[in-house]
């Protein structure tokens, strides 16, 4: 959904064949099991910016991703979607600088094109985020870095550009509102976060208030290189690697760093107080079921407990409860899930299924009962080490490419986790014990509280 994410990105091709080539092969990252610990280098700039390093030296390429607190979190209410449209806009223009001309949308892209390298910008529900990939042989990556610096630092924001985008975002709405899947998505995060910011939506009415001068203003306020998080992967060394970071830096505003800067607090999600039932009428083939309610922030010491349990409550696919109460023994869906999406605030936990119309309440009263037992009496002894051999074994799935990598550092750095997070990862999950999973859903889970939407049942 727009109001969700909003990416920009640019080509990672190029007219050298060996550049094709690189960027085709999408960073590779080494074997992970040979290695014994993935060492996380971590350092403050003077500037205030937090660098993470993680050095790939198999091949020569550089991930690089840095973040702001300035995702749609920090939105003005009336405004909702100022975020995603300020980081649409960052690929539309540059301003001139001294000698450097100014660039237009068509411009940056062919400068990125030529470069075989790629830079792009991202807002979601916490963090404004830009990702850089580059070769790192040293004529290339300097161009890249001096060209993202200049899109970081100094984009125009261009009134017409933004006119034209504004109007494919109102299509692009217009046209959710066709889909099963976005309006039961947009009715169920309002119905779990109420007034939070997380349950705000992007409307054709906020569209039409946001201007480019609010984008200005915007990323002036929040984006600066003191409230940087920048997180690294690739063949390079840490002072090759802290002075790109300055240079990417350089050109950002420098009012967010100034005394009494900081940023306002934002209330935490409310907990439901009762059960809800919402019922959408729809025409279509299937309804949509969702189930839930808050859940609980990343920094939560329950986090592997819930990780793990979910995985076997409905995280797991065929060999989860749900799947096999719902789905198997019943017939009543082809697919039923559960997550939970915890960030710097309670994210939802959800169940999810699609199924006949005339069999809604049938399946929704099953899914209720499997989540009921399984926060009663937690997961069995056979559940437990059969979700451990499972997702211990495809935990080096996380770490077997650069992008991969990168994500994982960058979490790392944005939720202030252990730098040992990762080598430590399947010692945390191998320790988990059934009666830790049944105390952690017992604490964050209430079924007895939980919103229940239906969209497209029979009457």
């Amino acid at each position: 959904m727009l109001r969700r994410f909003s990416k920009t990105f640019f080509s990672c091709t190029a007219p050298r064949a060996a550049l094709v080539a690189a960027c085709a092969a999408g960073a590779a990252f080494w074997a992970a099991p040979a290695r014994a610990s993935l060492p996380i280098e971590h350092w403050q700039q003077a500037s205030g910016a937090r660098v993470y390093l993680v050095r790939s030296p198999s091949i020569p390429m550089l991930d690089v991703q840095i973040d702001f607190d300035a995702g749609l979190r920090r939105e003005p209410r009336e405004k909702i979607g100022l975020a995603s449209a300020m980081a649409n806009l960052l690929s539309k223009g540059v301003l001139a600088h001294g000698q450097e001309g100014a660039l237009d949308e068509n411009s940056i892209t062919e400068a990125w094109v030529d470069l075989g390298a790629s830079f792009g910008a991202s807002a979601g529900a916490d963090r404004l985020s830009f990702s850089l990939r580059s070769l790192t042989e040293p004529d290339l990556l300097s161009k890249a870095v001096a060209l993202a610096a200049r899109q970081l630092g100094e984009p125009a924001f261009p009134a017409h550009v933004w006119q034209r985008e504004r109007q494919r975002y109102i299509a692009d709405l217009k046209e959710s509102y066709t889909r099963p899947a976005n309006v039961s998505g947009r009715a169920y995060i309002k119905a779990i976060y109420g007034d939070h910011p997380y349950g705000h939506e992007m409307t054709e009415q906020t569209l039409q208030q946001i201007t480019t001068e609010d984008m200005r203003r915007y990323y002036q306020t929040h984006v600066g290189a003191c409230r940087a998080r920048v997180s690294l992967v690739g063949a390079i060394d840490r002072p090759r690697a802290d002075a790109l970071v300055s240079q990417l830096l350089a050109r950002l505003p420098q009012g967010p760093c100034g005394p009494g800067a900081s940023l306002p607090a934002i209330a935490e999600v409310q907990p439901l107080t009762q059960a809800a039932e919402v019922r959408i009428p729809f025409k279509a083939a299937q309804a949509r079921v969702l189930i839930g309610q808050p859940g609980f922030k990343r920094s939560d010491p329950d986090f592997f407990a819930l990780t793990v349990g979910n995985y076997i409550l409905g995280g797991g696919g065929f060999v989860s409860r749900l799947t096999r109460q719902v789905r198997e023994l019943r017939g009543l869906t082809y697919s039923v899930y559960s997550y939970f999406s915890p960030g710097l605030h309670a994210g939802s936990f959800t169940i999810g299924l699609s199924t006949r119309p005339d069999q809604a309440d049938e399946a929704v009263g099953v899914a209720r009962q499997v989540l009921r037992e399984f926060v009663d009496l937690g997961p069995n002894e056979q559940e437990l080490r059969e979700a451990k051999q499972s997702l211990i074994s495809g935990f080096v799935l996380r770490l077997d490419s650069n992008a991969r990598l990168l994500e994982n550092v960058a979490n790392i750095a944005w939720h202030d986790l252990p730098l040992d997070y990762l080598n430590t990862w399947t010692g945390h999950v191998e320790r988990l014990t059934t009666a830790e999973i049944r105390a952690a859903f017992a604490r964050k889970l209430q079924p007895d509280r939980m919103v229940t939407l239906v969209l497209g049942a029979s009457p």
